[in-house]
């Protein structure tokens, strides 16, 4: 399959090599494979998350050059110390979410079959459920836990007469089996949905959601380090899913349901840190960023930064189970790490 883009010139995430995920000769030195999901047929309110995959990629104010050295982690996750190279978008329509999930899932499948994290951006939150579902399709059936940035759990049943939306995702892949209940960890839930029906279905199926009254009251390293325990018990790996309405409108405004009260940029750039660095991730997504609905690029620079704190945490982590170092974040910039 060729590459394709359905919306913007035929870019890459900031440089990095170009691949094709049908074809695994094209990418066989990778760690990541990056996909893009141009879909936002899942979309409850405001539409656009289909350009998502082309503004995460570019915004940027660096040369496009395929380097990006971590001032904190100190490593390059692009080249120097992570191989990542990007297959495209993966052709979606969001007038047919059936073909579209099942395509994407065969998609991220093919990759993560190879032994390579697969990390893909959204797209609407529906595209979760192929991802997340792609990823166990490979370590197995219930073997993968997940870590999961939003503000709405995701666990809703229908919604318009469909079962594929963005607010279904995290059920489909409870109740297919692809993931357990009682290894799904939500971080930054907060607002007016979903109703009592849909919470005593999360308490049933063993779900821990941390609802931000909780993350201020103990705070976020606490929530997470107890979250981690559980996320690393009896699974062989995590998925990472990061919606960016986790973040207060005030630091993601361009994003389809935005929900006063969030993380700030700051908290969910050391979150995703701590995960990639600490835990076993084996596949990510980074969904829900609508460009039209953004000011000054706000929400897709938070983006682009969330997609390479990412990569420098897989990247940092590689380095210290190769060396059996420690990264410590109270050294001084100017000093050896």
């Amino acid at each position: 399959m060729t590459y394709v883009p359905q919306h913007g010139p035929a870019i890459t995430f900031l440089g990095v090599p170009h691949c094709t995920w049908s074809d695994p000769s094209t990418y066989a030195d990778a760690d990541v494979v990056i996909l893009g999901a141009p879909f936002d047929g899942g979309t409850s309110h405001r539409p656009g998350t289909r350009f998502g995959p082309q503004y995460i990629r570019q915004s940027c104010y660096l040369p496009h050059d395929g380097s990006r050295p971590s001032l904190a982690l100190r490593v390059d996750g692009l080249q120097a110390d992570l191989m990542v190279y990007d297959a495209g978008d993966v052709m979606m329509y969001s007038g047919d979410a059936e073909r579209s999930v099942r395509d994407l899932q065969a998609a991220v499948y093919a990759v993560a079959r190879t032994g390579t994290i697969p990390l893909i951006l959204g797209g609407d939150h529906t595209i979760a459920w192929p991802d997340a579902a792609g990823v166990a399709q490979h370590i197995g059936q219930g073997r993968v836990s997940m870590v999961h940035f939003d503000a709405h759990a995701d666990t809703g049943d229908t919604a318009f007469g469909s079962l594929v939306g963005h607010g279904q995702p995290m059920r489909r892949l409870i109740e297919s089996g692809a993931l357990r209940g009682d290894r799904f960890l939500q971080i930054g839930l907060r607002g007016y949905w979903p109703g009592p029906e849909t919470l005593s279905w999360m308490a049933e199926q063993g779900m821990r959601s941390y609802e931000m009254t909780e993350i201020v009251a103990r705070g976020l390293d606490e929530c997470l380090t107890e979250a981690f325990e559980i996320a690393v018990d009896d699974c062989d790996g995590v998925f990472l899913s990061v919606d960016i309405d986790v973040c207060d409108p005030g630091h993601a405004p361009g994003t389809g349901t935005p929900e006063p009260g969030g993380l700030t940029a700051r908290q969910l750039l050391d979150a995703v840190r701590r995960v990639t660095y600490e835990l076993p991730v084996v596949g990510v997504d980074v969904v829900e960023v609508s460009p039209p609905y953004d000011h000054a690029d706000i929400t897709s620079l938070l983006a682009n930064r969330v997609v390479l704190e990412a990569l420098s945490g897989i990247a940092r982590r590689r380095r210290d189970t190769r060396d059996g170092t420690t990264w410590d974040p109270t050294l001084p910039l100017l000093e050896d790490r």
